[in-house]
């Protein structure tokens, strides 16, 4: 229960340095320890959460609980605060367990004025647009901005996002066991946070208008406006963001993104690089010195950038709106004159200026760079840290989507040769030449990949033992979209698109009850998808035990091929001898490197 201050109260306050312009306007909670409020000044309605007399360990460094030279404007207090040197806290709701700590000011919007702030995502004419929410999930986030063609689907979600505003309140709330500290500015910023799940915000100089997701970790430097962030990102060291939505479990410092849509897992943290404009579907690496999308080929600015997942271009590499990028292409380092329409995943992509070419290598890393692709199977879930988890995210990159993919390339690599270069004509926009690099080693690569799609998508369902009959006599969905991580069949999208329409989900939530229904039945419709593919790839009506005996043993046959060129990618490593330029002596090498392995 919440009490006025007493005349007793009001008196001691006074003699601590506090002031108020009403001190009617002011409720503490319970026993609220007056005596750890000091040099305060107080205007518009204040509520104060319980404070006991006690120094709390932040770090390691010793805080004292309460409220400490700072000024205070329509702000609800949690119980147990750490409250320290805040030049402006106003209009803002904080949770329990809180420490803000030397911030210049952190100031909301008026609760009967909220503001209501745009993103600009994937592009920057501000056609894709979305109005963030604290709780907003990718996947929503995503159906916003890329299906614009649907005019009552946008004016529906707009009207779930005031909704979701009226009902959780504006963007000026700090969840409970915040830490926010040494930050110059921070206006209209939800943070989302739990015990469990703690947001870490220090030494930042500008956030506003954004949502941070649990989890989060945010220092050094940084400056970010009109932002949603999903949960597990790591914001430092000077990175510098706009008008974008970043992914769950996502690194990015020591750059600039603007204008960006950005799905889990993606790496981008050294100096130089720059992301504009463009769609990144996750599980990506963006190395130093990168400018993806910094080059208009229009007269104003509306290009975009569209890369599938694993996207992963090479050290100052330079690309073009509008271009297109199957899942897993490599990007030699480069200057990329003109616009890309890339469809062969797993592909290394090299512009080649001596010979003015423009060189491709279907399914480049299947054959020379299985290291990377077994490292990366693995490593997206492991690096998973997330506690919430409400966005649903397929790590495994033998996924339908990227299957499809790769069905699809076969398809044109074993186009008639005429056709073939008629098909060429349409991934570069020059006359220049495309090369495509081991035509037929890529064929059979790929081959391998799908029918390993297969078997594993089939093992990991069923335990490894036959599977039942999921799909005799049906046709295969070939179309899957990746919602934000989460893969998805896309007649279901256009269901889920049709229900928000007629109003049949009637809110943000019921969208989000429809997301999981779908993630729960994912499993089997991945199965079934890999059970029907799978029969396509053999001619096999029904698969009985005696067949998947024997597609057992090409799976095994598959993973010792997977395991010795991992092997092999390694033997060249460490047989490299400019890798042992650096040591004097075998024992220094093998300190520094074998624990690495």
């Amino acid at each position: 229960m919440y009490k006025k201050l007493s005349y007793t109260d009001i008196e001691q306050l006074k003699q601590q340095g506090c002031t108020a312009a009403d001190w009617n306007a002011i409720r503490v909670q319970g026993k609220t320890n007056i005596s750890s409020v000091w040099r305060c000044r107080f205007y518009g309605q204040v509520s104060i959460g319980y404070i006991k007399p006690q120094t709390r360990t932040i770090d390691g460094i010793p805080m004292e609980e309460g409220i400490f030279d700072t000024t205070l404007f329509n702000c609800d207090i949690g119980a147990h605060p750490v409250i320290h040197r805040v030049g402006m806290l106003a209009n803002y709701e904080i949770g329990e367990n809180c420490v803000l700590h030397d911030i210049n000011q952190m100031v909301g919007d008026e609760q009967n004025k909220p503001r209501y702030v745009w993103i600009n995502v994937m592009n920057e004419n501000g056609n894709r647009a979305i109005l963030p929410y604290a709780g907003m999930t990718l996947a929503g986030a995503y159906l916003w901005a890329r299906y614009r063609q649907h005019d009552k689907l946008l004016s529906t979600l707009e009207e779930y996002t005031r909704q979701a505003r009226r009902v959780s309140g504006s963007l000026n709330r700090v969840g409970s066991n915040a830490v926010i500290a040494n930050c110059k500015t921070i206006e209209r910023v939800a943070v989302l946070s739990e015990d469990y799940e703690p947001t870490i915000i220090r030494d930042c100089i500008a956030l506003r208008d954004g949502v941070v997701g649990y989890g989060c970790n945010i220092g050094m430097g940084v400056m970010a406006e009109r932002f949603l962030l999903g949960e597990n990102v790591h914001l430092e060291m000077g990175a510098r963001i706009n008008d974008s939505v970043v992914g769950d479990n996502s690194t990015i410092a020591r750059c600039e993104v603007g204008n960006s849509f950005i799905f889990p897992s993606h790496e981008q943290h050294h100096n130089n690089s720059f992301l504009i404009a463009s769609l990144v579907m996750g599980q990506s690496n963006v190395a130093a010195g990168a400018t993806i999308g910094s080059n208009h080929n229009s007269r104003t600015a509306d290009g975009e950038i569209r890369a599938h997942k694993g996207f992963w271009p090479g050290l100052c590499t330079s690309l073009k709106h509008n271009s297109r990028f199957a899942s897993y292409c490599l990007l030699a380092k480069g200057d990329f004159p003109a616009e890309l329409n890339i469809p062969f995943p797993f592909a290394l992509v090299n512009n080649n200026v001596s010979e003015n070419t423009l060189e491709i290598m279907p399914a480049y890393w299947w054959m020379y760079n299985m290291y990377a692709l077994d490292r990366n199977a693995h490593k997206f879930a492991a690096r998973d840290r997330r506690q919430k988890k409400y966005n649903h995210i397929e790590f495994d990159l033998w996924s339908p989507d990227v299957a499809e993919e790769i069905a699809q390339a076969i398809k044109l690599l074993e186009l008639p040769p005429k056709k073939f270069e008629k098909q060429l004509r349409l991934i570069e926009n020059s006359r220049r030449k495309v090369v495509i690099l081991k035509k037929e080693e890529a064929m059979q690569a790929y081959r391998e990949m799908l029918l390993y799609y297969c078997l594993h998508t089939l093992v990991e369902y069923n335990k490894g033992t036959i599977p039942p009959q999921l799909s005799t006599g049906s046709r295969r969905i070939q179309q899957w979209v990746n919602l934000g991580g989460q893969v998805v069949r896309e007649c279901d999208v256009e269901m889920l698109i049709e229900q928000i329409e007629c109003g049949s989900l009637p809110d943000w939530w019921k969208i989000g009850d429809s997301l999981y229904d779908l993630w729960y039945d994912y499993a089997k419709d991945n199965a079934t998808h890999a059970y029907t593919l799978l029969r396509q790839l053999t001619g096999i009506r029904s698969i009985d035990q005696q067949q998947w005996d024997s597609l057992m043993e090409r799976y095994h046959e598959l993973q010792q091929l997977i395991d010795s060129r991992v092997a092999s990618s390694r033997v060249k490593d460490d047989t490299n001898p400019f890798r042992h330029a650096t040591s004097d002596s075998e024992a220094e090498w093998e300190a520094v490197y074998k624990p690495s392995k």
